[in-house]
């Protein structure tokens, strides 16, 4: 009975890689289609630099970040070799390294952000003094949410505050606001300044629940100069990833040891790897630039999901690129973070899952800092709208925004209650396992499907688009693509079942 299992499974692992492999054919050839047919109606497309095709450079955050490339390699080069030879050369600690590196990301945020960086500095010392003289409070913990959340606000509401608002004379700072808007940054930086309040309020809380896991830094390390350092750390400063206040002071103190050289040259390899797949894609595939316009609206049903596809693989692509980065530039400095994109976008088939992978360091920010306090898998199903809403917040003050963390929290819902019902659920045959793993299978069909609405719905094609979009599906034309669509991502999320099979027999 197990050698024909195990038959059937190679049959049918066979077949899905034959499968797979005609599906992306399908898209590959398509997509190049569409690309060569209405190149010359799509808006923001460059020169390129392969076979003198046009560049996709549509997405504003990815023209930025690859624009800005080489003065960002210059600045990662003199900042490391800088901080690094002072460290060894003065066997400096956390408080020597904080002042060097204090120093030189006020450089940076100059350059980044000219007199607007008074802001900065403003904004963080009363997040300060709010900490160090409330944190023993019984409402502190209060406070320092509602303090950083209205900043929050107020920040996007009054877009980086103009000068004139605190006095006239002040006006002529307003043409020295730098290269770069400093409140789009200043999320970021939100982020810290609430992981250093609430580190330091269960340092001093001799009955918090947190009490040993979070004592692992020393009352010194609470200081002004760490904690500056902390909040504008170069390296991490315009896009993470995240970590909290605890793990870097640590960090400043007794630079990361779990990376050797030669594995962080060999990331920075991988690094490069990606981007030049990155150019490949904009060169020969112009998603975004067909997501950004009405003019996706005119293809057929099968022509607009694989442009959908296309552009949640684009954005993984952007996102990981721009994430690692940085990390790279932080782990040269001594300062290890967590990986933002630990696995690919099409190996992901529950929502869990899938945002334990896209943002990891945000994901566990969220965790240690929002789920845990707010009751953790006990309140679960309650703790997804608060947090998901804070989150659609924090990237910006839009309706799409909220659409889109609604539209995730109604798609865990059901997800948390079938794992619940699941771990309770025993297989005691071969056909229970079978049907267990096929009703899996469905239910990541339609879980990947979920996440692609919810995703195209907050950061592409707004609930609008979405309405256009479904009505479109279930048209006479589109129902056999949307059968097509699900067939297609059942047998993917097969195949992610028999690449999880592998991985725990190699382990």
């Amino acid at each position: 009975m197990m050698a024909m299992g195990f038959s059937w499974k190679l049959w049918e692992l066979a077949f899905i890689v034959l499968y797979a492999l005609a599906f992306y054919a399908l898209v590959i050839y398509r997509s190049l289609q569409l690309s060569h047919d209405n190149s010359h109606k799509l808006f923001g497309l460059r020169p390129g630099w392969i076979l003198g095709r046009l560049n996709d450079l549509s997405d504003p955050q990815w023209r930025n970040f690859r624009g800005n490339l080489p003065i960002l390699m210059l600045v990662f080069g003199i900042f490391t070799l800088v901080a690094n030879t002072i460290r060894r050369f003065y066997h400096l600690r956390a408080r020597g390294m904080s002042l060097i590196w204090s120093f030189l990301s006020l450089c940076y945020l100059s350059y980044l952000h000219g007199a607007c960086i008074v802001f900065i500095l403003l904004i963080s010392s009363m997040n300060f003094f709010l900490v160090k003289i409330f944190a023993r409070t019984k409402y502190f913990v209060y406070m320092l949410w509602i303090f950083n959340i209205a900043i929050l606000l107020l920040n996007r509401v009054y877009e980086g505050y103009s000068f004139t608002l605190f006095g006239a004379n002040l006006a002529f700072l307003d043409s020295y606001r730098g290269t770069f808007r400093w409140h789009i940054c200043f999320n970021l930086v939100i982020l810290r300044m609430i992981s250093f309040g609430l580190d330091y309020h269960w340092f001093s809380d001799q009955d918090s629940r947190f009490d040993q896991k979070e004592r692992s830094v020393p009352i010194d390390k609470y200081s002004f100069n760490i904690y500056l350092s902390y909040l504008i750390y170069a390296p991490l400063y315009i896009a993470g990833p995240i970590t909290s206040f605890n793990a870097f002071a640590m960090q400043l103190d007794i630079p990361q040891k779990n990376h050797s050289v030669g594995q962080i040259a060999w990331y920075g390899v991988r690094w490069a790897i990606s981007l030049f797949l990155m150019e490949i894609l904009t060169h020969f595939f112009y998603y975004n630039s067909y997501a950004s316009s009405d003019i996706w609206k005119n293809l057929s049903p099968l022509e607009i999901f694989i442009i959908g596809y296309g552009v949640i693989n684009f954005m993984w692509l952007k996102f990981s690129l721009i994430w690692r980065f940085f990390r790279f530039w932080s782990l040269i400095g001594g300062v290890e973070t967590p990986e933002n994109m630990p696995r690919c976008v099409n190996d992901c088939y529950d929502l869990e899952s899938f945002w334990k992978s896209w943002h990891a360091s945000f994901n566990k920010w969220l965790v240690r800092y929002m789920y845990i306090p707010l009751g953790g898998s006990q309140r679960k199903l309650l703790n997804v709208w608060v947090i998901f809403t804070f989150v659609a917040l924090w990237h910006d003050l839009e309706w799409k925004l909220i659409c889109w963390a609604w539209l995730t929290c109604i798609f865990l819902i059901p997800e948390i209650v079938i794992k619940s019902a699941a771990k309770t659920f025993q297989v005691r045959s071969a056909l229970g396992g079978f049907i267990f793993r096929e009703l899996s299978a469905i239910s990541g069909a339609v879980t990947i499907t979920c996440l692609m609405v919810a995703n195209l719905a907050g950061y592409v094609i707004g609930p609008n688009g979405i309405n256009w979009l479904i009505s479109r599906l279930l048209q006479k034309d589109g129902l056999h693509v949307l059968c097509g669509i699900f067939t297609s991502f059942y047998i993917g999320t097969k195949l992610m079942f028999h690449i999880r099979d592998a991985k725990q027999k190699c382990w």
